[in-house]
């Protein structure tokens, strides 16, 4: 990973988790943003629709970068309607090759009814296997809960992760339980 040149404190507090199970696709976010030791915000809103409703987003690192990506995740889908991984497939080669994007600092967890992609800005547009991603500072501790909740409890996407992201609040100092969740399906 590239050393950081910036003088900006290390803004942490971000948990996104997005899993399907029977139909539905749910992407659910914590509200918490710490500066180094502090929270400064325990509501922020890291979930949002796009497409009409057909599609979810949900991103960890910093907001304006964030929103700039989404803004971009959401002209490609006006080009390329109903074509999710080629939206983010364009938008993942535009994040890499752009000299103004490559700057950006966030990941986007994104989904419509059918699939799951993470994006990255080194022009990674993963899916995967288990129908269960999560990024963030406690993207590992609700992936872990999601996947052992997922197949071995009778929850449905939205029951599977509320819990795993109460689990990832429990354990991550940089999440808070306050959720925005978002369904599809």
């Amino acid at each position: 990973m590239s050393e950081r040149t910036t003088t900006f404190p290390d803004w942490h507090g971000t948990t996104i988790l997005a899993v399907r199970k029977d139909g539905r696709t749910v992407i659910a976010g914590d509200g918490q943003v710490s500066m180094g030791p502090t929270i400064v915000k325990g509501a922020a809103r890291k979930v949002r629709t796009l497409a009409g409703g057909k599609v979810l987003a949900g991103f960890a690192g910093a907001t304006a970068d964030a929103f700039t990506l989404i803004e971009r995740l959401e002209a490609k889908l006006e080009q390329y309607p109903d074509q999710l991984a080629r939206a983010c497939v364009d938008l993942a080669k535009d994040w890499r090759t752009d000299r103004y994007l490559r700057r950006l600092e966030a990941m986007l967890l994104v989904a419509d009814r059918h699939s799951i992609f993470t994006v990255t800005g080194v022009g990674d547009v993963l899916e995967p296997e288990h129908g269960v991603a999560a990024v963030g500072s406690g993207g590992n501790f609700a992936l872990a809960a999601a996947r052992a909740l997922v197949d071995n409890t009778d929850l449905d996407a939205e029951g599977v992760a509320r819990r795993a992201m109460a689990i990832a609040a429990e354990i991550c100092v940089y999440t808070n339980g306050n959720l925005t969740v978002e369904t599809l399906g």
